[in-house]
């Protein structure tokens, strides 16, 4: 398969076809490239998990370009997601309904609810009005790997898998979407993005965190939400996170990293711009600093890439604060380590 990248945008239409006729096209959102296709075609979203080599039972989110899409998804919108809607759509906000009898079980992996989003991103919402279709669109990667932020990394994953590319250059918030579960009494976060828990209990005032989200979730049990089960964000290196003080994990990961070169591992390490000149590693990157740590959320998905791209074998990467987008990077983080945390 030749895959066709699409740079200009008045050619959108063209990438709309190819969702009517069941394929695949990757689109910018303003959190990470998608992968789209028909959310109501069974075989056309088949084609998302051949593509990726993503397991079956992760659910897929809809999304929608505007509120008259909603309705036929999903059994009823209670009061909880029309206050959400209000404040939060469009942006990086999932929320997860009782699907409708029309939502193809290999979009709800097996559940009987369906995760919904309307993104703010021009280019994402205009294919889909193009189209006519909501859209299941998870990241456009490999499953596992670290999700795009910028065309050239989906090319490197899918190239020669889908029929379209659109490059609308690099993704605004850089890790996925918000999941929040709204189908009992009092929601739950299922997976932590760029609408923070403080932005959300200042909106609903009380709300759960679902405990896989840091921990994990084994076994047999069905995934609510993408991300929830399986490994995720992950680079080829192994990647450790070293938790305490900055400074003090610093002169660890220095500890570590000595140990790794001399069994001849080429070893990468994540830090900020107050602790990146305490850092001896063959390649150290900085997200940002710790007063901003949506600059860190945006280039956390890059930054994993370009150790990939240097060759590392092992990443260190010291823990960040856990409050409003940190949860997000942290979550992110602990998954792309297998939850391998150093404490000191």
């Amino acid at each position: 398969m030749k895959t066709v990248l699409i740079s200009d945008f008045d050619d959108l239409k063209s990438a709309a076809d190819i969702l009517k006729a069941g394929g695949l096209v990757a689109s910018p959102t303003e959190t990470v490239y998608g992968l789209c296709a028909n959310a109501l075609d069974p075989s056309a979203v088949a084609k998302i998990f051949k593509a990726k080599g993503r397991p079956s039972d992760n659910p897929l989110i809809v999304h929608i370009a505007n509120l008259d899409m909603l309705t036929p998804l999903v059994e009823n919108i209670p009061q909880t997601a029309k206050l959400l809607i209000e404040h939060f759509w469009p942006g990086p906000l999932t929320l997860v309904f009782k699907a409708s009898p029309i939502v193809p079980k290999e979009v709800t992996g097996g559940l009987d609810t369906v995760a919904v989003r309307f993104p703010s991103h021009p280019i994402m919402r205009q294919l889909i009005t193009l189209s006519g279709l909501p859209l299941a669109a998870p990241s456009a990667n490999t499953s596992g790997k670290p999700s795009p932020t910028t065309a050239k990394r989906v090319i490197e994953d899918l190239n020669g898998k889908i029929e379209s590319i659109i490059d609308g250059g690099s993704c605004e918030f850089g890790v996925e979407s918000t999941v929040l579960d709204i189908t009992s009494s009092l929601p739950v976060i299922l997976r932590p993005g760029g609408i923070t828990y403080e932005m959300l209990k200042k909106v609903l005032g009380r709300l759960e965190i679902d405990p896989a989200i840091y921990q994990g979730l084994s076994g047999d049990l069905l995934p609510k939400a993408p991300g929830m089960k399986y490994t995720h964000y992950a680079p080829n290196a192994s990647v450790f996170i070293v938790k305490g003080d900055p400074k003090r994990a610093a002169m660890k990961i220095n500890e570590l990293v000595k140990e790794q070169q001399n069994l001849g591992r080429r070893v990468g390490v994540l830090a900020t711009d107050e602790t990146k000149h305490l850092m001896h590693a063959d390649l150290v990157l900085s997200g940002g600093t710790l007063s901003n740590l949506n600059t860190i959320a945006n280039r956390l998905f890059e930054d994993l890439r370009r150790f990939d791209d240097a060759h590392m074998d092992i990443v260190y990467t010291l823990a960040f604060p856990t409050n409003e987008i940190g949860a997000a990077i942290m979550n992110r983080l602990e998954k792309s380590a297998s939850y391998n945390i150093i404490s000191i």
